[in-house]
């Protein structure tokens, strides 16, 4: 059939009307459209067809003369490719009317995993697309109100333009399952979909099943070969995929997550790889290289678990998130940490948030205490290994399985976990095979691992997190710096603990215990410069490694305060947390702590000290010698 020109009426023919939320999609050239005027100038009339649908009829396509609100009735002429719609005006004698509801093709889809929503968006920029799924984050900041949508490719962060700092759609809130329309735009460097309509969806049991089957799919962490062949880890390998899970699973969720790790050198070399493997997924889910900075907190903890001045601090800044930013409350990882009765208090202050809590330890275990307040727990004692097995080691495989091409520059930390916690695990061989390929020798490492602990001290709380990626050599990390860096730093550790020790060693007393082990006894509090590098724990250690040096015999030190103890032995099994249950038991003097079978720091009341310390020793006293026990790092311990 031949076109009719706008001033020919034109007999039966079907005229759309277009719902609102309809878009530049439902409509096709040659077709008839019910249109509303929305603005006249000397050239023409402008029409609407939708909300997001308009365009011009030209004077020369114009028949009659209208104003702003009339209705018409016009045929799309031309879709040009700036995107502008020309239109002419018709008559109808007999019009069929005809509505069009908007029925979009999602931007994102559940059958092509290998594209990420930030991926599908950068190949769509200046378009306009609609995505399908559930609101994550609704944050007002001083301009548009940005809507964080998780579909079935990701994350899609949509900004709604009100008036500067107003709330746009002030009816939707997290959790609802929404339609959204709008055209891809970069700002800063990101990819954001400008909103041109926000719809809230009636049946989403569909969706919900979609995004929860491409969750689940897209959370699995990477299949990656342990970095060598060894037992103990192989027995680890499933607790940690599950972990992964987690992991990966709150990114996509949009979900924060705060690593919170023992703030020692073992601990660090947990918490960084984690962290940088984390910060990179997050880049890749977002297209967005800022974003890990608003989800990933890393925080040290001095203490040797999880205290409740950390977790109330913990609670205050993710609750005053949720508050200001529209986040959701966090996942708590706990590294090098976590897994002790002691623990338990701060886990049950985030249980009444709902708050999950993954742990990854390899101190001694209380699992009948932690296990029901932990989403998930690895830890070598539950498989019959034990501290041998260093949360570094760990942790470097669980970062590999969230992002396998961090593996690079990873391969030497393994080595420095083990030597600063002293592991004397077979598979340190391997470990540190691994470390010369990559360019260290043992004393390049035992040099990171002293330098990571001084920095640990003197940082306090704080992560620091551009400097101690420079100490551990990763993240980019320029090669002459960092062993600049270390050198100096590590220099500095030795010479301020050789001048701690010709503080303290006139001091020490010497003892032999009832099963032929040497004990030595330091006040710390008395006899070692306070408030500065090493710290109590770490001048214990130092005097423990001096006496191990000059004895033939099993060595146990103990360094005491007014209301503490710090434990280090060699060749004795001294089972630590045990002998904290037995002494509060039997002492009155609010003992607590915990720590390995070698290693480990109690407390208790000030005025029991004597009481608890002679209890101590008989108890060391009754201790099974085993020759072939090392001590592991007491690091951690010192405060």
């Amino acid at each position: 059939m031949s076109t009719p020109s706008h001033s020919e009426p034109v007999g039966d023919a079907s005229v759309h009307d277009l719902a609102p939320d309809c878009t530049v999609e439902d409509v096709e050239e040659g077709a008839y459209y019910r249109a509303t005027v929305n603005g006249v100038v000397e050239y023409g009339i402008f029409v609407d067809l939708s909300e997001s649908v308009s365009g011009l009829v030209h004077e020369s396509n114009l028949d009659g003369t209208y104003a702003v609100g009339d209705e018409l009735t016009v045929r799309l002429v031309e879709i040009r490719m700036n995107g502008d719609l020309g239109f002419e005006s018709v008559s109808v004698e007999d019009p069929e009317t005809t509505h069009v509801e908007h029925d979009p093709e999602t931007t994102h889809v559940e059958h092509d995993p290998e594209i990420t929503a930030a991926d599908e968006l950068g190949s769509q920029e200046g378009e306009t697309v609609t995505v399908e799924g559930e609101l994550v984050q609704i944050k007002q900041t001083g301009g548009p109100t940005v809507f964080t949508v998780r579909d079935a490719g990701g994350i899609v962060p949509c900004a709604a333009f009100e008036s500067a700092g107003v709330r746009a759609y002030p009816d939707f809130d997290l959790g609802d399952m929404v339609r959204v329309t709008g055209t891809v735009e970069r700002r800063e460097g990101a990819l954001q979909i400008e909103v041109d309509a926000l719809d809230a969806l009636d049946d989403t049991a569909e969706l919900r099943e979609r995004l929860d089957s491409a969750l689940e799919r897209q959370a699995e962490p990477h299949d990656v070969e342990p970095l060598i062949d060894w037992p103990a880890l192989d027995k680890l390998h499933e607790d940690l995929e599950a972990v992964a899970t987690r992991l990966r699973r709150a990114v996509l969720e949009n979900r924060p997550i705060r690593i919170r790790h023992h703030a020692d050198g073992d601990g660090m070399c947990a918490s960084i790889p984690v962290t940088l493997a984390l910060s990179r997924f997050v880049a890749e889910v977002h297209g967005d290289p800022s974003a890990a900075r608003h989800l990933l907190k890393r925080l040290p903890s001095k203490a040797p678990y999880y205290e409740m001045e950390d977790v109330t601090r913990d609670l205050n800044f993710a609750l005053g998130d949720r508050d200001r930013h529209g986040q959701r409350l966090p996942l708590v990882a706990m590294l090098d940490n976590g897994s002790t009765e002691e623990d338990v208090p701060a886990y049950e202050a985030l249980a009444q948030y709902d708050i999950p809590i993954v742990a990854v330890d390899h101190h001694h275990p209380d699992p009948d205490a932690v296990d029901g307040l932990l989403t998930e727990h690895v830890n070598p004692y539950l498989h019959d290994e034990d501290y041998r097995v260093t949360t570094g080691m760990l942790c470097v495989e669980l970062a590999r399985m969230i992002h396998p091409e961090i593996t690079d520059e990873l391969t030497h930390v393994p080595a420095v976990a083990g030597l600063t916690d002293r592991s004397e695990a077979d598979a340190m061989t391997d470990y540190l095979a691994l470390a010369r390929e990559a360019g260290y020798d043992e004393s390049d490492l035992q040099a990171i691992g002293d330098a990571l602990d001084y920095s640990a001290h003197w940082l306090r709380y704080s992560a620091g997190e551009s400097l101690l990626t420079d100490v551990l050599g990763v993240d980019g990390a320029d090669d002459a710096r960092h062993t600049e860096l270390v050198e100096f730093l590590s220099e500095r550790a030795e010479r301020d603990t050789e001048k701690q020790l010709d503080a303290v060693m006139p001091h020490v007393e010497s003892a032999s215990l009832a099963n032929g082990a040497d004990l030595y006894r330091i006040d710390v509090e008395r006899h070692a410069h306070r408030f500065t590098y090493p710290a109590p724990g770490k001048t214990t250690g130092a005097i423990h490694d001096r006496k191990v040096a000059e004895s033939d015999s099993p060595v146990i030190t103990v360094g005491y305060g007014p209301d503490f103890a710090v434990l280090r032995s060699d060749g004795v099994r001294l089972d630590i947390p045990r002998m904290v249950e037995e002494l509060e038991a039997e002492t009155d003097g609010g003992v607590s702590g915990g720590g390995h079978l070698v290693v480990g720091s109690i407390k208790f009341v000030k005025g029991m000290r004597e009481t608890v310390l002679d209890a101590l020793e008989a108890k060391m006293g009754d201790a099974e010698i085993d020759e072939e026990l090392g001590s592991a790092s007491v690091a951690g311990f010192e405060d």
